[in-house]
């Protein structure tokens, strides 16, 4: 068992040898006896001691730069969260010598996305925090980053051959899951059910796949192809006209459908859609605490939203960097975030100011 309370003083008696050569063994700095720097760390050993890493991080004038490569809300708002996220974290660490610089990028351009990383890799932090969006676009900086020696943790997309130090957000293939319960549940007889991915390259977004994959299994495992048909979408709102010929045809097609999952923070666009088309009573899953969403929740247009805590995934996430540069903790590969499922009748918890200021 670790005995915190051990000063440097206590060591120093022990071994017969001053505070500063205590300090000096411990610092690796100075000259020291070999025979007096063995029996001072024979002493350590015994005695289980630990430094006070906080009070040595207060007392260094060490700065650690990382660089934060977040989506743009000027963009979509969604991102916002986790962007505030990453500032209530800059005020509780920059004691500490954090410093960060935020990399903001349009969500919708690729080539946007790479001159942000360009310019962050050309400047070497000590640290990198990213939502790897583009998963292609992203693994040669993974490999640049690697040689670099930068330690990088995600957010929001979990790329298990990233060799991250960390990610940090939701399961997203629990998330499917999950998903297809809510939507399963208290549906009686055969119908369509429709999978709406917005604004994604779905070949190139690897946590929606994953969302998608959790659904199927779901529904392959707990209700079976015979009752439920699945049926999956990709719109694009920069294409009005397409966005609404896509949902027509699927409605004319699959004139059974009674339930539709929105796998990204769209479900206002898509309840948008319905309420002009005049459909009514359908059961909608869909994602995060946008003010159109809840608005929508409230309505009881939309059903049920996961909440994916992106303030929470900001703030976690640079603070396992923190804890890796500053504090050298060793960092878990992966901090899910809780699955919270939001219905009109408890929204209001999730959306009050005393919740989202203590529940980062």
């Amino acid at each position: 068992m670790k005995n915190i309370s051990v000063r440097i003083k206590d060591i120093a008696e022990k071994a017969g040898v001053s505070a500063g050569t205590v300090d000096r063994v411990l610092h690796k700095r100075g000259k020291v006896a070999p025979d007096v720097e063995s029996r001072v760390l024979q002493i350590l050993k015994e005695l289980n001691y630990e430094p006070n890493l906080i009070a040595r991080a207060l007392g260094s004038n060490k700065t650690y730069r990382i660089a934060a490569l977040i989506p743009d809300p000027a963009f979509d708002p969604y991102w916002q969260a986790p962007k505030e996220g990453v500032e209530a974290a800059h005020l509780s660490l920059k004691q500490y010598g954090i410093h960060i610089a935020q990399y903001l990028f349009n969500p919708y351009d690729v080539n946007s996305y790479i001159d942000k990383a360009k310019e962050l890799t050309r400047l070497h932090p000590d640290g990198i925090f990213l939502s790897p969006i583009f998963h292609r676009e992203t693994t040669p900086f993974f490999r640049q980053w690697q040689e670099m020696h930068i330690p990088y943790v995600l957010f929001n997309t979990h790329i298990t051959e990233a060799n991250a130090l960390c990610y940090v957000g939701q399961d997203s293939y629990q998330s499917g899951l999950l998903a297809g319960r809510l939507i399963h549940y208290g549906q009686s007889g055969p119908c369509s059910v429709l999978v709406a991915h917005i604004d994604e390259d779905i070949t190139n977004a690897a946590h929606l796949l994953e969302k998608e994959q959790g659904f199927r299994d779901y529904i392959n495992q707990n209700a079976g192809t015979d009752e439920f048909t699945i049926v999956v979408i990709s719109l694009n709102r920069s294409d009005p006209r397409g966005f609404d010929d896509t949902l027509k045809q699927a409605f004319a097609r699959y004139t059974d459908l009674s339930s539709i999952y929105v796998t990204t923070s769209r479900a206002y666009d898509i309840v948008a859609w319905l309420e002009r088309e005049g459909i009514k009573n359908l059961k909608l899953v869909g994602y995060d605490l946008l003010p159109q969403n809840v608005e929508y929740l409230n309505k009881g247009r939309i059903s049920f939203l996961i909440n994916q805590n992106p303030r929470g995934q900001g703030y976690y996430g640079i603070h396992r960097l923190a804890d890796h540069l500053v504090f050298k903790k060793q960092a878990a590969g992966l901090k899910y975030l809780p699955l919270d499922v939001v219905t009109k009748e408890n929204a209001m918890y999730y959306t009050s100011p005393e919740f989202n200021g203590s529940a980062i």
